[in-house]
């Protein structure tokens, strides 16, 4: 059975022609699109993997 993927965009993302990037969570992984162009294969990262970028990414940057 195949179920359709629910993709959220960052509040952060401005406009519809804007640079962004989609997410979809899924048992065990994250699944990562470009929002400009959602017929292209997407990145699949399991979900520890995507925990520890986010995590990375919200350090201040003086702090790296």
């Amino acid at each position: 059975m195949i179920t359709e993927m629910a993709w959220f965009k960052s509040s952060y993302s401005g406009g519809q022609d804007e640079a962004c990037i989609e997410v979809a969570a899924c048992p065990g992984t994250v699944h990562v699109r470009d929002s400009k162009d959602t017929s292209r294969p997407s990145l699949t990262v399991s979900s520890a993997s995507w925990a520890s970028f986010v995590a990375y990414a919200q350090v201040a940057p003086e702090a790296v």
